[in-house]
């Protein structure tokens, strides 16, 4: 684990309130010394939805393009009405199974510590970090949200996944078209959060 000193500098370093954006010039300057960008929770979901655009310029409607747990769906396939897409389950035992939605022009990101994830004195600490603490987030979860385009739905499954259950679901319902499912094992125990608009995405059988 990283010194307590080294952590509280870095700490210095993080938020939003120290980057200025310049529309006029095109620009972002970083206030902070040692400060930098790190675009992995939201640079997946703009690359996906630009992909789909290039498809899209050239008669290509009918696609799905993943970029790891990031897609973006755009027109259903030929008699279909989405992408049939399975939503990843926990991996642990007595995990809630894998649920399947339907998926057709909307982007679709799920973030979490499945893959990405270490082990520290039989802790686990995911590769999301909690803004508010330096280190990594310890509820091992997944988080699923379904919104209008890739980039949306990539800032969003990872911000509610720092932010957690209550206000995640608060932050999914000023989104227009975003709805979230989350699994998470906080104190040992599974929780399942899901917000009413993850539903009607629900694939039949």
């Amino acid at each position: 684990m990283p010194a307590p000193a080294k952590l509280a500098e870095a700490l210095k370093a993080v938020g939003y309130r120290n980057l200025v954006l310049d529309p006029q010039c095109h620009a972002a300057r970083l206030v902070v010394p040692y400060m930098r960008l790190d675009l992995g929770a939201i640079a997946k979901g703009y690359a996906v939805d630009a992909a789909l655009k290039v498809l899209r310029a050239h008669g290509v409607t009918r696609a799905l393009v993943s970029g790891g747990g990031d897609m973006v769906a755009g027109d259903p396939p030929p008699g279909k009405k989405g992408w049939r897409i399975e939503v990843a389950p926990l991996d642990v035992t007595n995990a809630p199974p894998a649920r399947f939605v339907s998926l057709a022009n909307a982007g679709l990101a799920t973030s979490g510590d499945l893959f990405q994830h270490l082990e520290i004195d039989g802790k686990r600490y995911s590769h999301i970090v909690d803004p508010h603490t330096g280190i990594g987030l310890t509820d091992h979860s997944l988080v699923t949200v379904i919104a209008p385009d890739g980039i949306t739905a990539d800032g969003l499954s990872t911000a509610i996944s720092v932010l957690g259950p209550e206000a995640g679901a608060r932050l999914v319902e000023k989104t227009r078209g975003a709805a979230v499912h989350m699994v998470r094992i906080p104190r040992a125990r599974i929780e399942v959060t899901e917000s009413n608009r993850f539903r009607k995405f629900y694939a039949q059988p």
